[in-house]
């Protein structure tokens, strides 16, 4: 039955069906009637960050953690403009996002009105669909069919913006159920032929190798469920990108660490030298496939993949399936039980001999110190303090980054929240905020840098606010580290710009927020100031002092191929590699 509200009312009544809980935002004038809206609700609780940017990470960590769509709510022009850089970030992630965003009334689009900006024209290209609503009859569909659009196929943000005369409007508004739509129908289920054909290479294949990505978890916990099934049915070795750490268990005999420019050595050399490539979900971005021309020569490739658009786009395969990964998966394993129920072990032998040959380099083992805080080891000790609790982890965006998917092992999905494809310094803390409001009991720690984690800082004010005790653990090297790695690598140690000057003392940073501030600089303290970050009830400013000048190794120099890492302590790796990669021991 429809029933008469107005445009600000439809808003909420369509979170409300679409049974979203919590709502991330900032008020402003154009979307005062919908937070009126949100005033007279007690079904949504709405969370007031410090800056939208703030809001829409925090949406994203809430989707990543949950699997459900964040949702966000901005004023018109600058409160749109600054959820750009969020909602770009879950473009490239694939992150289920819906940002409702106020307009000037309807009159006076075009006007240069007070805080008036072209937000359908400025998030074309960083949404994956957006709406300008131009009459109160189409709000309840649009509202709807977001959703649909956000969280069907390849996820990712959809921007609605509705003018404040619209918000005020009186109309009709009816759930309408949307569960499809005529003109976006992203195939879910992959060709049956193409997948027995990708079976048939798999077990003809004598050194195979999973490489998965992100889209395993957005598919949800049958597709992790399945991928696992598929490693074990096979014996294949598995890694995995920044963005599907979690997928397959850390833990897990098979698997090999994550790839791309900070990935493990064996990882790297799999890929390189395998002769079939099982691409699950990921997108052959170039932080995976270094150079080119030069990325696995010899291998055949299949690519399973939602995403039409992401098929031979950066590496030309040889089997595409195009399908959601859960389907693809479940098929694959119904067909390999139908051929064969032993994994292939001792056929690939040779091949799982020479990855334990890549492994015994050790590509992540770092020179250990009694005196300072290396920061690898910061790493070790939190994830070892902290492995046996409900822990979520997400990060800022540099070496610690890299160094928390190194060395922080994750054996379940929806426990890694960090900026990928985009990078985006500042999103750690905001994120973790959008985690904690999911998953209140929790552990919720965010590994930052000192430099990254002062560009959204704000939103600690946020979490003392809604008394969400999320853990900021910074690792203080006093620069922003690898913009300084690369400076010594590539510019000669011209270190333009990447010191970080006047730091602020973030033990009284965080008591000014009214959160609880600790500092370590002795590795023999550091065990008990992790414990005591992890045991008080209240939000944590954590100031790690690491060393300054530490690379983040292994590494991939830019326009380099797999087998051209940059390995830790490399003289000494020199004598047991050959020029091509080759262990000689």
């Amino acid at each position: 039955m429809a029933e008469q509200m107005t445009g600000a009312e439809m808003v909420i009544q369509a979170l409300v069906d679409q049974e979203v809980e919590h709502i991330f935002g900032y008020p402003g004038g154009a979307v005062l009637p919908i937070y009126d809206a949100i005033f007279q609700n007690d079904k949504v609780e709405h969370i007031l960050v410090r800056h939208e940017q703030g809001a829409t990470h925090a949406a994203e960590g809430y989707a990543r953690s949950t699997g459900k769509c964040g949702v966000v709510l901005v004023t018109s022009g600058p409160g749109a403009t600054n959820a750009v850089t969020g909602l770009t970030d879950a473009l490239l992630d694939s992150i289920p996002m819906v940002c409702i965003t106020g307009q000037v009334p309807t009159p006076l689009i075009g006007s240069d009105a007070f805080q008036e900006c072209d937000t359908v024209g400025i998030t074309r290209n960083c949404t994956k669909h957006n709406y300008l609503v131009k009459s109160v009859e189409d709000l309840p569909r649009i509202l709807h069919e977001a959703f649909y659009v956000a969280t069907s196929g390849r996820p990712g943000p959809v921007v609605i913006d509705i003018p404040k005369d619209v918000q005020f409007a009186l109309g009709n508004y009816a759930n309408p159920n949307i569960s499809s739509h005529p003109t976006y129908k992203p195939q879910m289920e992959g060709e049956l032929d193409a997948i027995k054909i990708a079976v048939d290479m798999m077990l003809k294949a004598e050194r195979p190798v999973f490489y998965t990505g992100g889209g395993v978890i957005n598919s949800g916990d049958d597709a992790t469920k399945s991928l696992r099934e598929m490693a074990e049915l096979t014996g294949f070795p598995v890694t995995s990108t920044l963005m599907g750490l979690g997928a397959y268990p850390a833990d897990g005999e098979q698997w090999l660490g994550m790839l791309g420019m900070h990935g493990t050595y064996e990882a790297n050399m799999a890929m390189h030298d395998c002769d079939l490539m099982i691409c699950v979900g990921a997108r052959f971005d170039d932080r995976i496939t270094g150079r080119i021309d030069a990325f696995s020569p010899n291998s055949r490739k299949i690519h399973i993949d939602i995403d039409p658009s992401s098929i031979n786009k950066n590496i030309v395969v040889d089997l595409p399936i195009v399908g959601d990964c859960g389907h693809v998966l479940e098929e694959m394993v119904r067909l390999w039980r139908a051929k064969t129920n032993a994994p292939r072990t001792e056929e690939i032998q040779p091949w799982l001999q020479q990855i334990d040959q890549w492994r015994a380099v050790k590509s992540l083992r770092y020179e250990k110190s009694d005196s300072v805080i290396k920061p690898q080891y910061a790493i070790e000790r939190l994830y070892e303090l902290t492995k046996d609790r409900d822990v979520y982890i997400t990060t800022e965006v540099g070496q610690h980054q890299m160094w928390a998917a190194q060395h922080f092992h994750f054996n379940q999905p929806n426990r890694w929240m960090t900026s990928g494809g985009l990078g985006t310094m500042g999103y750690g803390l905001p994120a973790s905020v959008g985690v904690q409001v999911a998953h209140r009991d929790a552990l919720v720690i965010d590994i930052a840098g000192e430099a990254s984690v002062q560009m959204t800082m704000q939103e600690m004010s946020t979490a003392v606010q809604y008394g969400l005790p999320i853990k900021i653990f910074i690792l203080n090297n006093e620069y922003m580290g690898m913009v300084r790695q690369w400076q010594e690598l590539l510019h000669g140690g011209r270190y333009s710009s990447s010191y970080s000057e006047s730091l602020p003392d973030f033990v009284m940073m965080a008591q000014a927020f009214g959160a609880h501030g600790i500092m370590c600089d002795d590795p023999k303290e550091l065990d008990d100031k992790i414990m005591e970050m992890i045991e008080i009830d209240k939000p944590v400013l954590f100031d790690c002092r690491v060393t300054k000048e530490e690379n983040c190794l292994p590494m991939i120099p830019s326009g380099k191929a797999h087998h051209e890492m940059i390995l830790p302590d490399t003289a000494d790796i020199g004598n047991i590699i050959d020029e091509k990669g080759k262990v000689l021991v």
